[in-house]
C-alpha cells in the first residue's frame, strides 16, 4: 500500500494520530472532522495514498465507488434524515488543504451555511 509519511492522513490511518473513527476497512477509512461544520462531519479517507481527484486512475474506480456507497450509510448511522452533502476538494485551486484524496460528508441543518 502506498503511504506518504509526511501525509497526516495516512498518519492517521496508520495509528500515529488518533482520530474518533466512524468506519475501518481494509481499504478505507472514516473519522469525525477535528472542525466540523455541521452536527455530523465525516471524512472517507482512502487508507492509500492517492494525492487528489487528479490522481485517480481507472483502477481506483471500485475503490472510488465504495466511498461513495458508504457515505449515505454512515449518515443513516448518524441519524441524518434531512440530507447531506459530499464534498471533494481537489488541489489547491479546489480549495484541497490536506493532499490524500478523502470526502467530506457533511450532515444536519444546513451545514453548507459556512461555505
Amino acid at each position: 500500500m502506498s503511504t506518504d509519511p509526511n501525509c497526516i492522513f495516512c498518519k492517521i490511518v496508520a495509528g500515529q494520530i488518533p482520530a474518533k473513527k466512524a468506519y475501518e476497512d481494509d481499504d478505507l477509512i472514516a473519522f469525525h472532522d477535528i472542525h466540523p461544520w455541521a452536527p455530523v462531519h465525516l471524512l472517507l479517507v482512502p487508507k492509500r495514498h492517492i494525492a487528489s481527484m487528479e490522481s485517480v486512475t481507472e483502477q481506483d474506480g471500485a475503490l472510488m465507488g465504495k466511498l461513495m456507497v458508504l457515505a449515505p450509510r454512515l449518515m443513516a448511522e448518524a441519524g441524518v434524515t434531512g440530507g447531506f452533502r459530499q464534498v471533494i476538494n481537489t488541489g489547491r485551486d479546489g480549495g484541497q488543504e490536506v493532499h490524500h484524496l478523502h470526502m467530506h460528508v457533511i450532515g444536519g441543518p444546513r451545514p453548507w451555511a459556512k461555505g
